[in-house]
């Protein structure tokens, strides 16, 4: 695999035809014979960050509601970096209609247990307190590991400011069922071990979708406007649209552009290798273990409280931004990347999607459909390895859309070379159709096809894009960033409050609540040693190499 992969480095311009061949063949060799139902009996997951927010839609001061459970041990509902930015997390399931319906009960059970709050339904938040450090940071008890999350968080927030750390999305965990690599491992005669091949398979797919991701953006990007008081006086290129409101024409994601995910001096110099596990877990794990100047000013502790667990490029590995990481589920006390180099990639998490403000769990089932076949193409085409210059390539194309992607006649560049992203575009379709057509194939139906079908409709007709339906809906009704916001959370908040869970399921969710209250009890109960001494042994892990 290695060796193909660097024949095919050196030959950045594999023919369309040849690689459709490749893709058709591996499809074939899936989707026949006993195992054919592993192709689509892989696993979704869904992780759906949302502010709370008060009823006019400013950012909500109260703490995390304690009839939602415990944050720090709750598996389905927790906080990311604000005490008001809930996570809403699914299990993982066969199919991601089911995924979906799981995310549609966590929201009626969140509804019945809010206050008079609503969640907020748009990936640039609502109106913040008028200074950044005025943003309420989440907060996990007394024990040694929430502690940890906490001072995690307050170093985020001396690095990048709290007011990033408000924007929210949908991460989309994808994985394919085992005895598809299997069955690939078989056919390609690899003489990798079966671990080894099904990482290598799996960095493959996250190096194509580098490349390429940047077609989410103009498909799914959903945030082309902001509250002028977000910025907070920062120097910015956007255009007025009203009194309150900033935005760009032609962008499709102001979140995932450098006005929302920005990368410090540090984090933009760091590049995360995908071409092989072992260079991406060496990159990551030397990121969090060299120290970085300006963190170092900033010291570990002021006035004798803790305010970074470290003073390094990356506290822990998780802070590492980017649209896509590999990922393996972890053993308690366990790090990410430790999990990585014992046990492989299990799966990808795909953290670029914007919350789809038209529908009320952010995200629509024809969208989730549309991602299964093209990270499937993603999966099994080839890949060529990632040097730094593609590497940038791929995050210029990817800015460029985020910035301007409903631009006509927009070029990106591909292999050093300028290409119609519109061209570019209806290649990958071609190459989806394919995967999509198999998918059904195999489920009986065509719920893969139509989902294509409307994505096509996008590429064809720019003004069905969601960042375009935004501005349209927000002209058309002379509203702002912030009232069309509320006035679509406050139209999903009304559906799922008309929708109830039944008396079974509420409970159900209640127990879940208070086991997790009552496992938070226990671990601040049964706490032994100092803090310092945790984190003290904390840092001392990361430092381990890690080797694979």
């Amino acid at each position: 695999m290695a060796a193909d992969n660097v024949r095919l480095a050196s030959m950045p311009n594999t023919t369309p035809s040849r690689t459709t061949d490749l893709l058709s063949h591996r499809l074939s060799v899936l989707a026949s014979g006993p195992q054919r139902d592993a192709l689509t009996t892989g696993l979704r997951g869904i992780e759906r960050e949302s502010l709370r927010v008060t009823p006019d839609g400013a950012l909500a001061m109260t703490p995390h509601p304690h009839a939602l459970g415990s944050a720090l041990t709750h598996p389905s509902l927790t906080t990311d970096y604000s005490e008001a930015l809930i996570e809403l997390i699914t299990p993982a399931e066969h199919d991601a209609s089911i995924t979906l319906d799981k995310l549609d009960e966590l929201h009626r059970f969140v509804y019945a247990r809010l206050d008079g709050e609503i969640l907020w339904n748009n990936s640039m938040p609502g109106l913040l307190p008028a200074t950044d450090d005025g943003i309420p940071i989440a907060q996990y008890g007394s024990s040694n590991i929430g502690k940890l999350k906490y001072v995690y968080r307050v170093g985020l927030a001396l690095r990048y400011g709290r007011t990033m750390q408000t924007i929210a999305g949908i991460h989309y965990n994808y994985s394919l069922n085992e005895e598809v690599w299997r069955l690939l491992h078989a056919d390609q005669q690899s003489t990798a071990s079966a671990v080894d091949f099904q990482s290598e398979r799996y960095l493959a797919l996250i190096r194509n979708f580098r490349r390429t991701n940047w077609l989410l953006m103009y498909l799914f990007g959903a945030s082309p406007a902001l509250d002028r008081r977000f910025l907070r006086e920062r120097n910015h290129t956007l255009e007025t649209f009203d009194a309150d409101t900033l935005y760009r024409p032609y962008a499709t994601s102001l979140r995932m552009s450098d006005l929302g995910y920005s990368n410090t001096t540090a984090q933009a110099a760091l590049h995360a290798d995908y071409d092989t596990l072992h260079g991406y877990l060496d990159a990551l794990a030397k990121a969090v273990s060299q120290p970085y100047p300006p963190y170092e000013k900033i010291g570990t502790q002021r006035d004798g409280e803790w305010v970074q667990i470290n003073t390094n490029v990356l506290q822990i590995e998780n802070e590492f931004y980017s649209t896509i990481r590999p990922k393996r589920v972890t053993y308690p006390g366990e790090r990410p990347l430790h999990a990585l180099a014992a046990r492989g990639v299990q799966y990808v998490e795909v953290r670029c999607m914007d919350i789809d403000p038209f529908e009320p769990t952010g995200i629509a089932l024809e969208t989730a459909r549309f991602l299964d076949a093209y990270l499937l193409v993603c999966a099994l085409e080839e890949s060529p390895l990632l040097p730094p210059g593609a590497y940038c390539e791929a995050n210029q194309n990817f800015g460029r859309v985020t910035q301007e992607g409903r631009k006509p006649g927009l070029e990106l560049t591909r292999d050093g070379q300028p290409i119609a992203m519109r061209e570019w575009a209806d290649e990958l379709f071609a190459k989806i159709e394919i995967a999509a057509k198999a998918l059904d194939a195999l489920r009986g139906d065509d719920s893969h096809a139509r989902a294509l079908a409307a994505q096509r409709a996008k590429l064809a007709d720019a003004s069905l894009t969601p960042s375009a339906r935004v501005l349209q809906t927000m002209r058309d009704k002379q509203q702002s960033f912030l009232a069309f916001a509320l006035e679509q959370s406050e139209a999903h908040a009304a559906y799922f409050r008309a929708r109830p869970l039944d008396a079974g399921a509420t409970q159900a969710f209640a127990d879940l609540a208070t086991q997790s209250l009552e496992q938070q009890a226990k671990l601040e109960h049964d706490e032994v040693g100092s803090f310092d001494a945790f984190v003290a042994a904390y840092r001392a892990y990361t430092l381990n190499r890690f080797s694979v």
